[in-house]
C-alpha cells in the first residue's frame, strides 16, 4: 500500500513521540522500524485475521463498520493479551530465563483459538526466528523449538538490540493496524484515505490503552472476540480468497 501523505505525517507522529517519551535512540529506532516493517519477508500480508470473511458476510459494509471492529480487538485483545504477553516474554528474554520464555510461548500459542490463527501465529513467528537467526541475534541461537509464538520472536529481537519495552509494544500495534487496513483495502470498496482516517482515529487511543494493558496481572492475561473467532472459522472454509487459511 502506497504511503499517502496522510499516513506519513501519522507514521512522523508516532516515530517522534516515541524518541521522546520512550528513550529509545537513533539506532534502536530504526531497528524497531525494520522490525515492523511490511517488507519483512516473514509473511505478515498473506494473512487478515478473518477480516476478509467478515466483509464477505457482510458484517462489515464500510469505513465506520471497520473502524468499530478494529478498535474492539485493539481495546480488548490488545489491552488484555498481546501487550501483556508481549512484556512477559520480553522480560524474559532480557533476562535469558528461557524456562520463562517457553511458558510464555505456550501460553500465547493456547490462546489462539482457530487453526487459521494458529498457523499464523507459528508461521509468522518461526520466520522471525530464522530470519533473525541469519542476521546474526544471539538471542535466536538459543531457541530451538519448533512451534514459535510471533510474539516470542518480536519480543526476542527487541530485547536483542535493546529497544525499550514500550516502544516495541507501541511497534506491534502499528505494524498490525497496517496490516489490517491493507487487508481491507483488497476486499471491500473502501479508499485509502478512509484506511488513514482509521489509523487517524486509532492511533489516538494507543497512549491511554498501552497504559491500561500495563495494569493486567498475569492471571488475567487472555480474552476471547467470538466474533474474529467465528470469522476465522469460516475463513478456513471460504470458497474464494484473497488471503491464505
Amino acid at each position: 500500500m502506497a504511503h499517502t501523505p496522510v499516513v506519513m505525517r501519522i507514521v512522523i507522529h508516532i516515530v517522534t513521540s516515541m524518541a521522546i517519551t520512550m528513550n529509545i535512540d537513533q539506532l534502536q529506532l530504526v531497528q524497531l522500524l525494520q522490525l515492523t516493517s511490511p517488507s519483512l519477508p516473514i509473511g505478515g500480508f498473506s494473512w487478515s485475521q478473518g477480516t476478509e470473511s467478515a466483509i464477505d458476510q457482510g458484517w462489515l459494509k464500510g469505513e465506520a463498520d471497520f473502524e468499530e471492529w478494529l478498535s474492539g480487538i485493539v481495546k480488548i485483545s490488545f489491552v488484555c493479551q498481546e501487550w501483556p504477553l508481549l512484556r512477559k516474554l520480553y522480560g524474559a528474554w532480557q533476562s535469558e530465563n528461557m524456562t520463562q520464555v517457553e511458558y510464555w510461548n505456550r501460553y500465547s500459542l493456547a490462546l489462539r483459538e482457530t487453526r487459521e490463527l494458529y498457523q499464523e501465529d507459528t508461521q509468522m513467528g518461526t520466520a522471525l526466528m530464522r530470519l533473525t537467526r541469519d542476521l546474526g541475534y544471539s538471542k535466536a541461537e538459543k531457541w530451538q523449538h519448533k512451534e514459535t509464538s510471533y510474539l516470542t520472536a518480536f519480543s526476542m529481537a527487541a530485547a536483542e538490540k535493546h529497544i525499550p519495552q514500550e516502544a516495541a509494544c507501541t511497534g506491534l500495534i502499528w505494524s498490525w493496524l497496517e496490516n489490517q487496513i491493507a487487508a481491507a483495502l483488497k476486499t471491500f470498496p473502501m479508499g485509502q484515505t478512509a484506511g488513514q482516517r482509521i489509523f487517524h482515529v486509532l492511533a489516538e487511543l494507543i497512549p491511554d490503552l498501552l497504559a491500561q494493558s500495563a495494569q493486567i496481572q498475569d492471571d488475567d492475561i487472555g480474552q476471547s472476540l467470538p466474533g474474529v473467532v467465528l470469522a476465522s472459522m469460516q475463513h478456513e472454509h471460504q470458497y474464494s480468497r484473497l488471503f491464505r487459511s
